[in-house]
């Protein structure tokens, strides 16, 4: 992470959930004792998930980036058979017990669509969402990462979630102002969902603690080192909230 060979958002996405993944939900002392990036961890439930391997936060990102360079039609049916084909091309844990479960046994996109119970308000829409962030118009990247996140998560706060991730790497990508505008942006575009309250203490699974997590972690430190540090400090869901910032932190000039 030095100064001056600059990684990729989508490197970054991965290193900051493969770091993470080893103190996903794991005991304060545990994140006290090692998150000091020197090494990768063992995951403590995943045994099959090895130190340095990223998990479904990077996978499902990957989905939607490979969508984004077909330039398919951005349709229920072909978002699902991208997670689906992702999902069986390179299996690992990671993902939510149940989901997990469900992608094993689903082949095809007309099963997912079939079969899925989309009423999540949990951080799966958001930790996927930023590669949306490239695109130029603002509000085709809310509208979007919303549409996307609908279909896994279609409550609003697990929309909001997503449109809120996929924002946070756009406003820093496209420089739509300095970083401390930033909290100012989300909110305008994303009226009532308040983002720019700084974050404290242990992150739990909904999206929109894991965005606050992130975000907070962002606009705290000004190099990648520290943030990523302060993403794991925080305990919880830390490889989604790693995830979500790292990609913003990558394209960060400041």
């Amino acid at each position: 992470m030095s100064a001056k060979k600059p990684i990729g958002p989508m490197l970054a996405c991965a290193l900051g959930d493969s770091y993470g993944a080893g103190f996903e939900f794991a005991p304060s002392a545990r994140v006290r004792e090692h998150n000091d990036l020197t090494t990768y961890i063992q995951h403590q439930k995943w045994a099959e998930l090895k130190p340095g391997h990223y998990t479904d936060d990077t996978q499902m990102a990957l989905a939607i980036a490979e969508h984004m360079l077909t330039n398919d039609v951005w349709s229920v049916p072909a978002l699902a058979t991208r997670f689906v084909v992702g999902f069986h091309r390179d299996p690992r844990a990671g993902y939510a017990g149940h989901f997990y479960d469900f992608l094993k046994k689903t082949d095809t996109g007309g099963a997912f669509v079939d079969n899925i119970r989309p009423h999540s308000d949990k951080s799966g829409g958001a930790m996927r969402a930023f590669p949306l962030g490239f695109l130029s118009a603002t509000r085709e990247v809310r509208d979007l990462a919303m549409f996307q996140a609908s279909l896994t998560h279609a409550t609003h706060d697990g929309m909001m979630a997503a449109a809120a991730a996929a924002l946070m790497f756009h406003h820093r990508y496209h420089r739509l102002g300095p970083k401390a505008d930033l909290p100012a942006f989300l909110t305008k575009w994303l009226p009532g969902v308040y983002l720019d309250v700084a974050w404290k203490g242990k992150v739990n699974a909904p999206g929109l603690e894991c965005v606050r997590a992130a975000l907070t972690a962002f606009m705290l430190h000004n190099n990648m080192a520290d943030v990523l540090k302060q993403c794991i400090a925080w305990t919880g869901d830390v490889d989604t909230v790693a995830a979500i910032c790292m990609p913003t932190a990558a394209v960060c000039q400041e």
